[in-house]
């Protein structure tokens, strides 16, 4: 199992995009190191129930799958007023833009691109645009697949 998963880790570090075709321009190793700072409130679990990042914590959404679906969509995860109506916008895909501009400022880009004057619940501000960048790179190389929106 650990030799599948350094391999598995090591193939999908090398690859310059994710898999899918979303560009991930950021270096996934140091968006692993970056990850640190999110998982007092973040994990990233797949379907099956494993933990592939982080701890088991609660406080934010499941971050497996977000990357090129519905912006604000984790089943079960009660979301603010402002980031349901994000939800509610049939444009809002999480790609490396939205991604990079929500964690640098949450309850910012919610407000630019809803025109509410809510906030969000996530409070943390990642400070550099390139650990954001390499934040969505990382959390790219643990995604799914992204299902299809219309």
């Amino acid at each position: 199992m650990f030799r599948t998963l350094t391999l598995l880790a090591a193939t999908t570090l090398a690859l310059p995009a994710f898999a899918d075709g979303h560009a991930a321009s950021g270096d996934a190793a140091e968006g692993e190191k970056a990850f640190r700072q999110c998982i007092s409130c973040h994990v990233v679990e797949n379907d099956e129930g494993e933990v592939l990042a982080g701890r088991n914590a609660k406080t934010g959404p499941n971050l497996y799958g977000i990357i090129g679906n519905k912006f604000g969509m984790v089943e079960d995860f009660r979301y603010s007023d402002i980031n349901q109506l994000a939800a509610s916008m049939e444009d809002v895909i999480v790609t490396e833009e939205v991604f990079v501009a929500y964690v640098q400022d949450p309850t910012a880009y919610l407000r630019e691109v809803t025109g509410d004057k809510g906030r969000s619940k996530m409070t943390y501000k990642v400070r550099k645009e390139e650990d954001a960048v390499n934040l969505y790179a990382y959390l790219a190389s643990l995604s799914p697949e992204p299902e299809e929106t219309n």
